[in-house]
């Protein structure tokens, strides 16, 4: 029973900063490539950025040089740090886990910029 719980979203100013956490309870967690996926009322879901379970990240280009994605495999949690935030990052966060077939998705948490 795998389970994925968030929590650092909020209300932000533009330029402002976040940071959201995301704790596994599964005993494989080092082996699972971590990710954080968001979602805007009538836009798709999108990747926003992702970590394998060697440390190699990826981003969306829109979040690039203001996202970070992190691990610390001895607390199983993955971090995202989201500085000069913009309107257009608001949205619903999603916490996810991926091994080959296995795929787990925490509740969502709020992300809301605005002035």
């Amino acid at each position: 029973q795998a389970q994925l719980v968030e929590s650092g979203g909020g209300l932000v100013q533009p330029g402002g900063s976040l940071r959201l956490s995301c704790a596994a309870s599964g005993s494989i967690f080092r082996l699972y490539t971590m990710g954080w996926y968001r979602q805007a009322p009538g836009k798709q879901r999108e990747l926003v950025a992702a970590i394998t379970s060697g440390g190699s990240t990826n981003y969306a280009d829109s979040v690039k040089g203001r996202f970070t994605i992190s691990r610390d495999n001895a607390k199983n949690t993955v971090y995202l740090q989201m500085n000069s935030l913009k309107p257009e990052d608001t949205a619903v966060y999603y916490c996810h886990a991926s091994l080959q077939w296995r795929q787990y998705w925490g509740q969502g948490t709020q992300v809301t910029v605005s002035s």
